[in-house]
């Protein structure tokens, strides 16, 4: 027995002479295929509404003189340099040093996170040994454990990949440890009426029920992780896109400034987009999230 078979034995009828004709109450009823397409999609538009409507303002804005290029330059001007930058290869470079950097960060702390918050989750004598240090260090802002990270590390890719992992380590930790603690007790009582095992039930109930808040830790740490990585790579680095930034704002460029922040802006969009996508497939049986509306 699953998670999902648990919540389908909790929530519909027994079938039957007694048993009510049409859609259980509060389940929303099945939209046709084409309606459902048509519905993201019109969602999906409405998602990017206000960027655009934000650019054709900033564009125009720039075009009339009412903002000046070396104060904000205008979107089509950051355009040109991207492409620019990314013909010489100077930007697929930095981007690739940064995107490496995270995701390796981004594993190692998920990693780390995950096991604590399972081992918290289910354990008192863990909560009491380990919560308490997590909360405590997790308190201490990214600029302020900088210099000691230096002196820690040096100024090389260890410092960075540390940062990101600390900034990833915590959203997962405390997600986890809350989705386990916020299990629905019923089913864990259907569970032992079904005769489950100890680790059939963590396998089967529990995990499963913590995965929505999991997964909403790890949208949580794609964030974090770039914010991290913003900060480990203003002091010391000889490529990545804090690099970039960093040494145009030796030289007044506002455009190679505002194209990182524009970079950083769609990476944390298409991180998110990604997060989204594994939600829907890996909790299709769950109603809010695998729904006919979804």
């Amino acid at each position: 027995m699953s998670l999902a078979d648990a919540r389908a034995l909790d929530a519909d009828p027994p079938s039957g002479a007694g048993a009510a004709v049409g859609p259980a109450p509060g389940r929303r009823p099945a939209l046709p295929a084409a309606a459902r397409r048509a519905s993201r999609g019109a969602l999906f538009a409405l998602s990017w509404a206000a960027p655009v409507v934000f650019l054709l303002v900033w564009e125009a804005l720039c075009r009339s003189g009412y903002v000046a290029p070396q104060i904000l330059p205008a979107p089509t001007k950051v355009a040109a340099t991207a492409w620019k930058l990314a013909s010489t290869g100077s930007l697929i470079h930095d981007l690739g040093v940064s995107l490496l950097r995270a995701a390796t960060g981004f594993v190692i702390g998920g990693l780390i996170g995950f096991s604590l918050g399972v081992l918290v989750g289910f354990s008192k004598v863990a909560d009491a040994a380990i919560d308490r240090s997590v909360q405590m260090v997790r308190a201490v802002p990214f600029l302020a454990a900088l210099p000691l990270t230096i002196i820690w590390f040096g100024v090389g890719e260890v410092q960075k990949v540390f940062l990101v992992s600390l900034g990833v380590l915590f959203p997962i930790y405390v997600n986890t440890v809350l989705g386990i603690r916020q299990v629905d007790p019923k089913l864990l009582e259907l569970a032992r009426v079904q005769g489950l095992s100890a680790w059939g039930t963590i396998r089967r109930i529990v995990l499963p029920g913590a995965l929505p808040s999991v997964l909403t830790g790890v949208r949580y740490a794609l964030a974090v992780a770039w914010l991290a990585l913003v900060v480990a790579e203003t002091v010391g680095a000889q490529a990545g896109l804090g690099f970039l930034a960093m040494d145009a704002r030796e030289f007044l460029r506002t455009d190679v400034i505002v194209l990182t922040i524009v970079i950083y802006a769609l990476i944390g969009a298409g991180s998110d987009w990604i997060a989204r996508l594994l939600e829907r497939r890996l909790l299709r049986w769950h109603p809010n999230f695998g729904g006919a509306g979804r």
